[in-house]
């Protein structure tokens, strides 16, 4: 009933405000002290968008911009975001959407100056209905006030006050830098003369798929499993996998599936891994398909808590199969286990390695009225609505974590970090907007205890960056090309070679992969744009002069974690 009540009420806007003349955007308008207010024609930048003309209204603007900056205008009004008006309408009203739009409503005032929240949800889905489609030329037609205010001083505020957080995020990623080529220069290492474990290993792998069913949370689990077969397999040295295999188990990010690292599971599957790759359905591709379409509620906050016990489970029934399943009979070695996840998926492996949810920082700092530029806490804030009690994550079989591109800043915090007993691997891109590798990675990175820890920066690397190319099937999200970042095939070569040394070095005991894991390889597989760094060390002390070092006369921004407001 209350779907339905929805979309009666958007059929009813959609009536009123088409058919309404005149009931649209004509102007936008801005005040700036002391100078008074100012406004700006829709029809000067349609024109502009379409034909690149600069007419009277517009030319007060355009002579205090770049040529450079007119391009990147003209490229931003021209933009079509080919999407639904049914995917929109469900993002908008789904918690993290509404919190998107309530921000967004702060700087889009309406014409009596207020939070322009219902005019930019409105304005969204009947542009994503137009056959124009969905560009901010067309947003702003059909915006439902005659007058677009922009409250251009808190707009002001929030440029500076990201382009400073910019600024100290590239100075944090360049000392970094700086320290690890310093350490590198100290490696004696040949790397030419060592085996390429970026190459594929000497075992040949069969794929098995099946699907698991929990049917105490109502949780079916479609699971690929890779296996290394010494059959036909070449020779390789005594000290080798050999059955029962060590298990790696990988957990995706949010709508993604399994198919997202199928190029890393086949990676260590050649080197004698055995890889158990899982869907987490509350949060997978098709569950985002089926919300999409409003056929399905938006993920739950539970899924903080469903993710890792779908991996409990599949080691459970792993176990189960391995003593029945022709197979998988005496391939699995449930003494070596380890685990690698993206994203969200990186949430989950940390939870697995001890990690605890911090309730107490979230009911601190999550509060209707924050205010951040790390995306990645409008879903970490979602953990406040789960029952307030200890959750049993944590999981003993797994022995060593990768994780990509983690969410853990406030689900996890610094008192749930420090919980983890076993080697960890951040990995982390220095442009990723979504889950900001200063908040997310790289200052987490100085809350692990155990001495077997490793950051491994990439330059330029994205939030999309470790992600295979979706099937078309499993597109779901327009993703611009400015958000996925420079051509991946390299960050795939980093991840299967930083995969391989540090399961091999901290799954296997194999101390002769260690030297893999050093400053000194990083360099040498490094390729431009996207650069890799690799740190063993990093205390909180040192962040802290490093972050301080780069904290402007203004004292601004004094705190690491931007903290809601």
């Amino acid at each position: 009933m209350k779907k339905f009540l929805r979309y009666l009420g958007l059929g009813l806007l959609s009536t009123f405000l088409t058919s309404t003349p005149g009931l649209a955007a004509e102007r936008i308008s801005f005040f700036y002290p002391p100078f008074g207010e100012f406004s700006l024609s829709v029809d000067s930048l349609e024109t502009f968008a379409k034909v690149g003309k600069i007419d009277q209204d517009f030319s007060f603007y355009a002579s205090r911009a770049t040529p450079q900056q007119l391009a990147q205008l003209r490229d931003l009004l021209q933009q079509r975001f080919n999407i639904t008006p049914t995917l929109v309408s469900q993002v908008t009203y789904s918690p993290i959407g509404e919190e998107v739009v309530q921000q967004l409503g702060k700087l889009l005032l309406t014409e009596s100056r207020q939070n322009g929240f219902y005019a930019i949800r409105a304005s969204l889905i009947l542009a994503a209905a137009d056959r124009e489609g969905l560009t901010v030329v067309n947003l702003l037609r059909k915006f439902p006030s005659n007058t677009v205010r922009v409250n251009f001083t808190e707009g002001l505020r929030i440029v500076d006050d990201l382009s400073q957080l910019l600024k100290k995020k590239d100075e944090v990623v360049a000392s970094l830098q700086k320290e690890a080529i310093a350490q590198a220069a100290n490696s004696t290492v040949d790397f030419s003369k060592q085996p390429d474990l970026r190459s594929p290993g000497k075992f040949r792998w069969l794929k098995k798929s099946l699907e698991l069913n929990d049917i105490s949370r109502s949780r079916r689990l479609p699971i690929d499993i890779y296996l290394p077969t010494t059959q036909n397999s070449e020779p390789t040295d005594q000290n080798s996998p050999s059955p029962p295999f060590p298990l790696i188990v990988i957990s995706h990010g949010l709508a993604s599936d399994r198919s997202t690292f199928v190029y890393l599971a086949e990676h260590l599957a050649s080197y004698g891994f055995a890889v158990a790759v899982l869907e987490h359905p509350g949060s997978n591709a098709k569950r985002f398909q089926q919300y999409f379409a409003g056929l399905a509620s938006p993920p739950e906050p539970e899924e903080f808590i469903n993710r890792p016990l779908d991996i409990k489970y599949l080691l459970d029934e792993l176990q189960r199969l391995e003593k029945s399943d022709p197979t998988l009979h005496g391939k699995l070695n449930f003494q070596q286990v380890g685990a690698i996840g993206q994203s969200f998926g990186g949430y989950t492996v940390l939870t697995l390695a001890g990690a605890t949810i911090n309730f107490e920082q979230l009911r601190q700092e999550c509060n209707p009225n924050y205010s951040s530029f790390n995306l990645s806490l409008l879903l970490q804030c979602e953990a406040t609505k789960l029952p307030q009690k200890n959750y049993e994550l944590k999981d003993d079989r797994i022995k060593a974590i990768m994780a990509i591109n983690p969410i853990d800043s406030l689900v996890l915090g610094e008192s749930g970090i420090s919980q983890i007993k076993m080697p960890v691997m951040l990995i982390a891109g220095s442009q990723d907007i979504f889950a900001p590798p200063v908040f997310e990675q790289i200052r987490p990175f100085t809350w692990l205890s155990d001495p077997n820890k490793y950051l491994a920066l990439i330059e330029n690397a994205t939030h999309f960056s470790a992600i295979a190319e979706p099937t078309p099937e499993n597109d779901i999200l327009p993703v611009p090309p400015a958000l996925l970042g420079p051509d991946r095939d390299a960050v795939y070569s980093y991840l299967n070679a930083l995969s391989v040394a540090f399961m091999e070095t901290h799954l296997l005991n194999r101390p002769e992969y260690r030297s893999y894991l050093q400053p000194s390889y990083a360099t040498f597989i490094s390729k431009e744009p996207l650069n890799l760094s690799i740190l063993q060390s990093l205390s909180v002390a040192q962040f802290n002069q490093i972050w301080s070092a780069s904290i402007p006369q203004s004292g601004k921004l004094s705190n690491p974690q931007p903290t809601p407001r």
